[in-house]
């Protein structure tokens, strides 16, 4: 069994409180766990209104479908254009 975790920091330029960055968060953890069927959280910044780090892991037995996997949320995260993508780190344990 292979574990693929990904790292997003995100900044959120138009957020002017809390409540304007949680809003987006939410909808893009909901968003991508409905189209990647992956696991994902807010694991940093939480108090912070205009940045955030999310985590995002998918479980395989096979490694290229984990990055295949993991790079469609790439893409995806990086296609929106609500927030900017400040940082990516991925790593397969």
């Amino acid at each position: 069994m292979r574990v693929g975790l990904l790292t997003l920091e995100l900044h959120f330029g138009e957020a002017v409180s809390l409540k304007d960055k949680r809003r987006v968060v939410k909808s893009l953890m909901a968003r991508l766990r409905a189209k990647f069927n992956v696991a994902v959280a807010e694991v940093g910044q939480q108090n912070s209104w205009q940045r955030a780090t999310l985590g995002v892991v998918t479980v395989s037995n096979d490694t290229s479908h984990i990055d295949r996997s993991l790079a469609a949320v790439v893409r995806y995260v990086e296609a929106d254009r609500t927030f900017d993508l400040i940082s990516i780190e991925s790593e397969v344990i």
